[in-house]
């Protein structure tokens, strides 16, 4: 028999772990007032003064702020009050020296009583009396994702305590069921949502120094929740990001990374490695390993240092982001000598690239900088190294070492240097032997692998595509394929790789030539398919590679890292610069630019930021600005991150560490529409990526492959056919076909819910198969026969359909609604088609109507079936399926009359409803009117305006109540529509 516990025995057993850690349970706080008379007792003591009743209430109103950000500042400086008598009070909120000799307490189930919220907060972790962190707890049986949504939810709500009270302090959340725990940082609303495309907040789990995960509620709070581990997490592991006003904080695999540096310069103990791979936020690790030597005065300068020019920028503005203005530009090595020798403590940190730093250290530069240099060479300095890999293993590192004896070099690489791997040879005497990263800086201090890093689900698995030819262009004898043969599967298989063109692709090639050849090839093969098919959809294709520097000093740096192309472009380098200058060109004519290749640097990065632009849908930046596939050499296969960048294509010899760099271009974590990276590869490169695994798994070698690389295309097979089977049984035992019309004929909120379950898995494999691009024609065939695309689109639409409905019920809450539904998540994400937005839509009805019956592509129901399936469209479908049943078929209609028909055909509508409302409770239609588009424009909801439509009525209070109350259920669901999925401010307290 098992035990069920609900949540207040979960929670009281939450709180008795926290006294035995010497916290302070206070059940006395429950209230607001209790909250502040406590804070008051607490700030008095810390800042040894007797605050007047008056002086209080003004400080109270001049801390509580809406603004978490500035909240957050307030919470960890030195503060002024100006007291009654006009002298000024210097104040901390809590003692921000030693944060171990705060004051713990702990309260739950505290109310703050708004006049629009009346919200119940579980546990509530305070620090000196200020709010800083809340947990909120549920049952084993429901998923903590809930609890994250609930206070999602509470954030949303205006007049939130958030907003008007000490709550503004809040720092920490912590959702737990018990068996899963997770923790994140509060943030401004912006920063703080599960969106559309549920790109959700970044949350995570506590782990040990061996990466093992602490998921137990009561192994977390024995390790996390200790009270000077608390102070700790919030006074030195969180990072407020100036530029964007946000919060971070830290994840565990991080912190141990900036421990294991500082431990390791304050005891003098040598230099050390850190071994984090691709995507897992070194910048932010190295940013705060360096702030915290900001502050030893035994270090003279912290160098971080780059080898590229665009990554020398890259990093200074990420800096920057974390804290505005802590690192300068150095535009110039004289700049960087001048930083180096100044005393000012806003030039102890700074970012280079190592071609600076190398001619600073140069005994025959005409400048000779080593000179003017020599006061710091006995001086303690240290040296952090991005990517250190790359241009630590030649004569820079061996001048830093030579000149400044008393460093500490420190290196952080995603993919080190293992005799398997390495190229660079050291010779002593007469012995040769190659250099490893080990080698170079001695020790390993802390491990986070691309293993760990998938395990945690912080990187996305890969799904490798080796290409097989199926044409009329067979494989050569050397196992290569014919370029016009691969131009061909990248345009046969893109549409599917990127889930119809939602992501986009780079195309790795072995050359500068290669490069040029693909994309006159591409481009030919363009434009013979749009001459042949008017409906042709073409592809946005680039190409970038580095010109010949020809002394120009920005090219010869970026050069540095590009091997490849700096070769090749020591051949015919005229014939090079010719064919970029016309793929310049093309560049300036697709997007509307004015790049030339004496810009070189510009041209660059416009093309990145393309790549990251597809990021937004093409409602709001039209796909023509974007870029499909990228055509590349060397460039952009390190240090590229882009989350909607999800294929590439590969002919091009990688091996162990350009390998795995090249291939995590692809494997940034968004959400459920990208379940893995996806690599088409034309070289069969099988054993080279075997290696590679086997070389970068870290410890857990044996099982690597399995958790590197998504499952074959027969596996997944498997088990869509199991989750189909799985519905079908669900579906026979409720007495009902698995038919998507019988969907609606299930009894009851349990049954629908757990209709909902079983379809979302079936849904979750389909997106995987969608995306495979080496599906064999049974294998097509096999899941054709599982679920035919009709009835699964048909499916699709019950499925949304049934999810809208216990949404709403969701969201309204309240002790009736079943558990069942309380626990879902619907993951719409996985429901919404890259392909049929609005404008497609719209496009489709065009052709329907301009069509005759006997020729139409698409009949009525069709389309409106479409329409159903997407939850892109969900909160519109409704209206445009009754616009299509309006339509007159045969009568032919241009797309622009079709869009401008659906805006009158609304506008009707909403007048027919709002003229049935007001009819209904004897208003006058005007000023009902008014009311709404008041609300809608401002986007908030104004109680004295709904008086003011109810004040003709003359109704005594109690009625005027309800007659509010009904009028508001009957307007509900057309302001929410008006709304298109924005929040109404205020709009809750009628929910």
């Amino acid at each position: 028999m098992t035990l069920i516990v609900n949540e207040p025995q979960v929670e009281y057993g939450f709180i008795g772990k926290l006294t035995d850690l010497k916290y302070t349970y206070r059940a006395d706080i429950r209230d607001r007032n209790a909250l502040e008379l406590n804070f008051r007792r607490k700030f008095d003591a810390l800042n040894r003064v007797n605050l007047s009743d008056a002086e209080f209430a003004r400080l109270r109103d001049e801390i509580v702020t809406p603004d978490v950000f500035t909240a957050s500042k307030n919470l960890r400086q030195k503060n002024t009050f100006i007291r009654e008598d006009g002298t000024p009070l210097q104040y901390t909120l809590v003692d921000i020296k030693d944060w171990c000799k705060n004051e713990y307490e702990v309260i739950n189930q505290l109310r703050i009583n708004t006049k629009d919220t009346n919200h119940r907060y579980d546990v509530i972790l305070l620090i000196n009396g200020i709010p800083v962190v809340q947990i909120e707890l549920k049952t084993l049986q429901i998923s903590p994702r809930r609890a994250m949504q609930q206070i999602v939810d509470y954030k949303n709500d205006p007049g939130n305590g958030y907003n008007n009270s000490l709550l503004c302090f809040m720092q920490l959340f912590i959702v737990s069921n018990r068996s899963d725990t997770y923790y994140f940082s509060n943030n401004k609303n912006q920063h703080f949502a599960f969106n559309a495309d549920e790109q959700f907040l970044p949350v995570y789990k506590w782990a040990r120094e061996d990466n093992s995960k602490v998921d137990n509620l009561y192994d977390f709070t024995e390790i996390f929740l200790a009270k000077c581990t608390l102070g700790e997490m919030i006074s030195r592991y969180m990072v407020l990001v100036e530029s964007e006003q946000k919060l971070m904080v830290m994840r565990p695999y991080q912190i141990y990374a900036v421990k294991a540096i500082v431990n390791c310069i304050q005891q003098n103990r040598g230099n050390g490695y850190i071994w984090h791979t691709t995507g897992s936020g070194k910048t932010l690790t190295s940013f705060k390993a360096s702030t915290l030597l900001k502050d030893n005065p035994d270090v003279e300068k912290c160098l971080f240092v780059v080898d590229r020019k665009d990554l020398d920028r890259q990093t200074r503005e990420e800096f920057n982001k974390f804290q505005e203005g802590s690192v300068e530009e150095n535009t110039n090595t004289d700049t960087l000598v001048r930083r180096m020798l100044s005393e000012s403590y806003a030039d102890k940190v700074i970012v280079t690239t190592i071609q600076k730093l190398g001619l600073a250290l140069d005994p025959s530069h005409r400048k000779n900088y080593k000179e003017q240099l020599k006061s710091l060479a006995g001086k303690r300095m240290v040296f952090i190294f991005d990517e250190c890999h790359r241009s630590q293993f030649g004569e820079n590192h061996k001048a830093i070492k030579e000149f400044f004896p008393n460093a500490q070099l420190f290196g952080f690489t995603g993919t080190p240097i293992f005799e398997d791997n390495a190229t660079y040879k050291k010779i002593d005497g007469q012995q040769a032997s190659y250099l490893t990263t080990e080698e170079v800086f001695q020790k390993l201090l802390h491990a986070y692998t691309i293993t760990h890093a998938i395990e945690d689900e912080n990187v996305l698995r890969f799904h490798i595509d080796y290409f097989k030819s199926q044409g009329e262009y067979e494989q050569r004898l050397d196992k290569t394929y014919t370029k016009q043969a691969i131009v061909e599967a990248i345009s046969d298989k893109h549409s599917a790789a990127t889930q119809s063109r939602k992501f986009n692709a780079v195309f790795a090639t072995e050359s500068i030539n290669d490069a040029i050849a693909y994309y006159n090839l591409f481009k030919d093969a363009q434009l013979k398919k749009a001459a042949l098919y008017d409906d042709f959809y073409p592809l946005n294709i680039a190409c970038v590679f580095s010109p010949p520097a020809e002394g120009n000093q920005d090219v010869k740096q970026l050069q540095d890292d590009l091997l490849q192309e700096k070769a090749d472009n020591e051949v015919a380098p005229e014939e090079k610069k010719l064919a970029l200058k016309t793929i310049i060109n093309d560049y300036n004519k697709q997007y509307g630019t004015n790049h030339t290749i004496t810009e070189f640097d510009q041209y660059y990065q416009d093309v990145q930021q393309r790549i990251k632009d597809h990021k937004y849908t093409n409602a709001d930046y039209p796909h023509a600005n974007k870029i499909d596939i990228l055509i590349v050499v060397d460039m952009l296969l390190t240090g590229f991150d882009s989350k909607y960048l999800n294929t590439l294509y590969v002919d091009k010899n990688l091996k162990y560490h350009g390998l795995i760099q090249a291939f995590s271009r692809t494997n940034r974590i968004l959400n459920a529409s990208k379940p893995y990276g996806h690599i088409l590869d034309f070289r069969n490169q099988h054993d080279a990526v075997d290696d590679a695994i086997a070389l970068f798994s870290g410890e857990n070698t044996s099982k690597a492959k399995e958790i590197w690389l998504v499952d074959a295309a027969p596996v997944v097979i498997g088990k869509y056919e199991e989750a189909v089977t799985k519905l079908n049984q669900f579906m026979q035992s409720r007495g009902l076909a698995t038919k998507p019309e019988e969907v609606n004929n299930l009894k009851g909120d349990i049954a629908r819910a757990e209709f909902i379950t079983y379809f979302k898995e079936i849904q979750r494999y389909k997106t995987q198969l969608d995306q495979y691009t080496d599906l064999k024609e049974a294998e097509q065939e096999k899941i054709e026969s599982l679920l035919p695309n009709e009835d699964l689109r048909s499916f699709k639409g019950a499925y949304l359909e049934t999810a809208k409905r216990l949404k709403e019920k969701q969201d309204k809450g309240g002790e009736d609604t079943d558990a069942d539904v309380q626990e879902l998540d619907f993951e719409f994400v996985l429901f919404a088609s890259a392909v049929v937005d609005y404008d497609y839509i719209m496009g489709l009805i065009a052709k329907y109507t301009s069509a005759k019956p006997s020729k139409q592509k698409m009949t009525q129901e069709q389309l409106i079936d479409l329409l159903s399936s997407s939850a892109n469209l969900m909160n519109a479908r409704d209206d445009i399926a009754a616009y299509i049943k309006s339509l007159e078929v045969g009568k032919s209609l241009s797309e622009s009359e079709i869009r401008e028909g659906f805006e009158k055909f609304i506008e009707e509508k909403s007048a027919q409803e709002l003229a049935i409302i007001a009819q209904k409770y004897g208003l006058a239609i005007k000023p009902l009117k008014t009311f709404v588009e008041n609300t809608v424009e401002r986007m908030i909801f104004d109680g004295e305006q709904l008086s003011d439509l109810l004040a003709p009525l003359e109704l005594g209070w109690k009625d005027r109540a309800k007659k509010e109350s009904a009028i508001m259920e009957d307007l509900m669901p057309q302001l929410r529509k008006l709304a298109q999925g924005g929040e109404i401010a205020g709009l809750s307290a009628y929910e």
